[in-house]
């Protein structure tokens, strides 16, 4: 079996192939694929959907299903062969000496068992430990990763948690047996960034006092930049480069690499003069992949004849260590050219005051704690006092937690819920007493909304013109059938979709093309405020560049309101033109974007910006990871609804943040926090993300 005193490589990957099989066809999901982590290495394998990366991982956990197969290469886990092990010899392995932790908590954990038994198991199943010296363990390990009352958590089912302390268990579960390999499958992609922060900053200190190996699979190549110590970029199927993360960031020598980083918006970015480029075209199915080179098709430097004439290997870059490229002409191209054909915009002139929020409050009653509703009801909170006011053509950020109130902000302005108190004025209408089913057509038509994953929101039966037409008809436009066809045929132009997609069906579009059709609906009725809900978060990184872009092309073109909700910062800075911060329905600062992302922050505001991964070696950031939870909307603080989490809180001499909840204070023209911090305090704060100087 495994050798105790084996020191070479954690795990091996050589020519690794894998393929599914289907009644139609082989569909090769994974080709020549060939990586090395080494004792308490983290590697990183990033790339677009579909690329491979988690059949990868399943292959290391030989975990394919039944259609799932390794048609070629080996997989080395300290030196023994796992392709060749029994399924006995495996069992052993997994949760031993090989654990994974997958995207979703819930996947992981047993709903009926408390949280205490289902970590018992991993000691009593892997290492034989009586009951006694598995419910030690359990609460030692639950104490490692953060948890309070590690007692409670142990007598908790998993829904009597939040997601981040559930994501926490399945790591302690995932740790317990201190196995040598951990694989992470784009672990915080379903969690608040502040919450994100924290448990990448967990993952690296267990990594570290444990000496475990990773594999950390994600879409974010700032998390990855956090995390690891290596990276592989997948493209299609294969690695196309490999290295360490500074070689890999800094000395990129692969297109797609390149094209990857021009696509995300890091700190420089800027919609009108320095906009993202987007990847052109789509990626390849699996079973059309091109021939040669598989990013041929979408590569600035494909030379014909020569990247599409044989299958293209892994070479090594010269001069760099473990560094290597599957591109023929890495060699002969300048990497360091200015990016060309980027199109820069003047600056739009915002216009009048199209939205404006007044004191908005909505609570909603529930029942109390009685068995079938019964018990004294009970207020949540979801919204409080929210002021605000958006302009023709301008996009306000809103950022926060989840629970904050930015989704019941939403329902508010969307007719879907009607405000408890204040007002909501869409010009010189009050809408937030209005529920959709009340509203008129042109109100219903005005205020649209992009919701956050473009599957969930098509209707699979129906054809996209088809779905356009409908929308057309809802808002009474034209006149006849022709007229509403002719306008669904100028709204596919308008979101850059051809007009043969007409007649596809949604299952026929990928999740960009899906999420074009969203946006073509939104704007069916000539809508003048869009509420954008996170439409880019479930798009991989290349899409997201496309589709923001389409966005911001829209509105210089159509004068359009955007309110962008969003938990991403680095997408809010590169497109926003104010931003709105919500916490606890509360809004907590609001103002241009070059001062909310600039000192003196609002405390809560600081906190957000440290956790945000930027995929860039020459930034740096004061971490800033938060103590607990956001509170409940039914049981919120006294005093300032931040203070329970607040590092600044001793800085307020007499105690105020408790008792007293703190007015709007003005930093600047049109720059508001909701702090009672003195201005000689505000005055001591640094920048959190701060930019190294270029070397002589």
């Amino acid at each position: 079996m495994i050798d105790p005193d084996y020191d070479g490589p954690i795990l091996e990957i050589e020519n690794l192939s894998i393929s599914f099989f289907t009644r139609l066809r082989e569909i090769p999901a994974v080709m020549d694929f060939s990586c090395t982590v080494m004792p308490g290495e983290a590697m990183g394998l990033v790339g677009e959907s579909g690329c491979g990366k988690s059949t990868v991982a399943l292959g290391v956990m030989q975990d394919l299903g039944v259609n799932g197969r390794i048609v070629g290469g080996s997989i080395k886990f300290k030196g023994q062969d796992l392709t060749k092990m029994s399924p006995k010899q495996l069992r052993a392995l997994r949760g031993s000496e090989i654990a994974m932790i997958y995207q979703e908590p819930m996947a992981s954990l047993n709903p009926a068992m408390k949280i205490g038994a289902q970590l018992m198991e991993v000691p009593m199943i892997h290492q034989k430990a009586s009951k006694a010296a598995a419910r030690k363990l359990a609460l030692e390990t639950i104490a490692d990763v953060r948890l309070p009352d590690p007692e409670r958590m142990f007598n908790s089912f998993p829904h009597q948690l939040s997601g981040g302390q559930q994501q926490r268990i399945v790591i302690a579960m995932a740790l317990m047996a201190k196995p040598s390999l951990l694989i992470l499958d784009e672990p915080t992609t379903a969690l608040d960034v502040t919450v994100e922060a924290g448990i990448v900053d967990l993952v690296k200190d267990l990594g570290r006092k444990y000496g475990t190996s990773m594999l950390f699979i994600s879409h974010n190549l700032g998390l990855v930049l956090d995390t690891c110590d290596r990276l592989c970029v997948m493209y299609s199927g294969e690695a196309v480069e490999t290295g360490s993360i500074e070689e890999v960031f800094d000395e990129m020598r692969h297109p797609y690499t390149q094209a990857l980083f021009r696509s995300i918006p890091l700190p420089g970015a800027d919609k009108n003069s320095r906009p993202l480029v987007a990847i052109p075209g789509n990626f390849p199915l699996p079973h059309e992949r091109p021939k040669g080179c598989n990013f041929g098709p979408r590569c600035e430097y494909f030379a014909a004849g020569q990247c599409d004439s044989s299958e293209i290997p892994m070479s090594p870059v010269p001069g760099n260590d473990r560094h290597q490229s599957r591109c023929l002409r890495f060699g002969s191209i300048d990497w360091h050219a200015p990016v060309q054909s980027r199109e820069s915009h003047n600056r739009r002139a915002l216009g009048d005051v199209v939205l404006r929020a007044d004191k908005l409050q909505k609570y909603y009653e529930v029942a109390g704690d009685g068995l079938l509703g019964g018990g004294a009801a009970k207020v949540v909170k979801a919204n409080e006092t929210l002021s605000f006011e958006a302009r023709e053509g301008e996009t306000l950020a809103i950022v926060g937690e989840s629970g904050c109130g930015k989704s019941t902000l939403a329902k508010v302005l969307l007719g879907l819920e009607t405000a408890s108190d204040g007002k909501v004025m869409l010009y010189d209408q009050a809408i937030q007493d209005t529920p959709i089913a009340k509203r008129k057509t042109d109100m219903v038509s005005s205020v649209q909304m992009v919701f956050q994953n473009p599957f969930d929101t098509l209707n699979p039966a129906m054809s996209v013109g088809r779905q356009i037409i409908r929308a057309l008809e809802i808002f009474r436009f034209g006149s006849s059938d022709a007229a509403r066809r002719d306008e669904m045929l100028r709204l596919l132009d308008l979101v850059k979709l051809p007009r043969a997609f007409a007649e596809r069906m949604p299952r026929q579009l990928s999740g960009g093309q899906k999420q074009r059709v969203g946006i073509a609906r939104a704007f069916a009725g000539g809508a003048k405020v869009v509420v954008a809900d996170e439409p880019v978060s479930a798009l991989d990184v290349s899409v997201q560049a496309a589709v923001t872009d389409l966005l911001m092309e829209i509105q210089r073109e159509q004068g359009t309101t955007l309110l962008f909700i969003s938990h991403d910062l680095s997408i809010v800075r590169y497109l926003s033109d104010r931003v709105m911060v919500m916490y606890l329905g509360h809004v907590v600062e609001i103002g241009p974007t070059d001062e909310v992302f600039q000192p003196p922050y609002h405390p809560y505001t600081e906190a957000l910006l440290s956790a945000v991964p930027i995929a860039d070696t020459s930034i740096s950031r004061e971490r800033i990871v938060l103590d607990g939870d956001i509170p409940s909307a039914m049981n919120p603080p006294p005093g300032c609804p931040f203070q329970t989490r607040c590092r600044w809180k001793s800085r307020v001499a007499d105690g105020r943040c408790e008792i007293e909840l703190p007015p709007m204070k003005t930093l600047s023209n049109g720059h508001e926090i909701k702090c009672h911090l003195p201005d000689e305090v505000l005055a001591e704060m640094g920048p959190v993300i701060t930019i190294a100087e270029a070397a002589e």
